[in-house]
């Protein structure tokens, strides 16, 4: 027990001690673009360039791994659940998730035009980005494993196998694997991201194309919150049709899960506020205790949200297609992925790293700016994945309802990734 509070201590230690650096890092990045785009001295511009080529194929090395190392575990995890409820969590927070980020693709299409420039930044046209962008002095080639889609494939067959069989020994295996995957993630790309994340601002803002950037992602963020708060309304109300209750009574007794949420920006950490807020709501001891540790693993529909937000803003400031046929697909994916999101800092965005690279065509400077854009709004992205947690507790409480004697105690449990 002391052990686990002390890595969970430790993870939100990282977590709020990121975004800080991120900051230094992005206003550092335009300081020294700007200088050195005065005194038309590129070296600097370059020797970012060089770190960030290094750090980038080291990250593209990783993804395969990451996907393993968190989806193999993620999935596993469910078979640990009791039958019929985790069936009916798990659908519900699903269809929550594919919903929260079709609402978003939706608003996304009909307002990004309004103020946001098709095709103004070079990440993605390289005849643009050799006229603008610095190149480096030199790479340094670190071929994955295998590709993201390989990866993929084989993480939902060793999950669904070692869940279906139970096959404890393959698990501990995996669940080894994802210790090591994370402690990389955490003790290396983290640390290393910063520098990473001022070399792309150095570059940009050499390349002129910065300012920009930061005018559109101010709009987009005010906008993802806006959905955030809108889509917490809209489960509310679902829940509270079905149960019969008044949905904004059952919002307001959730906002200390959703301060907390914002606070610690991490949904295990939220876990023991949220499951006391759902029972606030009047939801059985055995439900909360089951749904609200089930949905801080499987059900992020605020970070869904944002990751289909950014994702379109970075596609279309790159001038690639943003058509319904080409996200909702990836909104999909982006569903099942959600479950292999960890209790890292930017847990979420880590997970979805492969699936931007295969099904939307990421490099390694658009995934690295969406990192850096999805911490930045971490906090409000937890407090809404929190929150619409207790409207799925709320919502499988009214379905078992009238199917579970007064007196059933049997409780069943779950395991949380994240």
């Amino acid at each position: 027990m002391k052990k686990e509070k002390k890595e969970k201590n430790d993870k939100n230690k990282i977590t709020l001690g990121l975004l800080p650096k991120l900051i230094v890092a992005i206003v550092l990045g335009i300081v020294v673009g700007n200088i050195a785009k005065s005194a038309n001295a590129p070296v600097i511009i370059r020797l970012g360039a060089t770190y960030n080529s290094i750090f980038g194929n080291f990250l593209s090395f990783c993804i395969p791994l990451i996907i393993i190392g968190f989806v193999v575990p993620g999935i596993a995890d469910l078979g640990d659940g009791a039958g019929k409820t985790l069936a009916v969590t798990a659908g519900i927070a699903y269809l929550s998730t594919i919903i929260a980020g079709t609402f978003a693709f939706c608003v996304d299409k009909a307002a990004f035009p309004a103020f946001l420039k098709v095709g103004s930044i070079p990440m993605t046209n390289t005849a643009n980005a050799e006229k603008t962008m610095q190149k480096t002095y030199f790479t340094i080639q670190m071929n994955p494993i295998m590709d993201v889609m390989a990866a993929l494939l084989i993480s939902f067959i060793l999950g669904l196998g070692i869940s279906i069989m139970h096959a404890h020994t393959l698990k501990a295996v995996f669940d080894d694997f994802q210790g090591v995957i994370v402690k990389v993630v955490t003790g290396v790309i983290i640390p290393l991201l910063p520098i990473h994340v001022y070399g792309i601002f150095a570059n940009m803002t050499y390349a002129g194309t910065v300012a920009e950037i930061l005018s559109v992602f101010i709009k987009v963020f005010i906008l993802i919150i806006a959905m955030h708060w809108i889509i917490i309304t809209f489960q509310y109300t679902v829940a509270g049709s079905f149960a019969k209750r008044n949905p904004f009574k059952l919002i307001k007794k959730m906002i200390p899960a959703y301060v907390t949420g914002m606070g610690t920006q991490s949904s295990a950490a939220t876990i023991p506020v949220t499951t006391q807020c759902a029972k606030n709501n009047g939801v059985r001891d055995k439900i909360a205790d089951f749904v609200c540790p089930l949905c801080a693993t499987i059900h992020l529909s605020g970070s869904t949200i944002t990751l289909t937000s950014c994702s379109l803003a970075v596609l279309m400031l790159c001038g690639s297609g943003t058509g319904f046929g080409k996200m909702f697909p990836f909104i999909l994916m982006l569903g099942v992925t959600m479950v292999a999101a960890p209790g890292v800092p930017g847990g979420a965005v880590m997970a979805a790293l492969g699936i931007l690279q295969s099904m939307l065509g990421f490099n390694q400077d658009m995934q690295a700016l969406m990192i850096a854009l999805y911490i930045a709004q971490d906090s409000f992205g937890t407090a809404c994945n929190v929150t619409g947690d207790g409207a799925i507790a709320v919502l499988v409480d009214f379905i078992f309802g009238g199917r579970k004697s007064k007196d059933d105690t049997s409780t069943p449990t779950a395991v949380s990734n994240t």
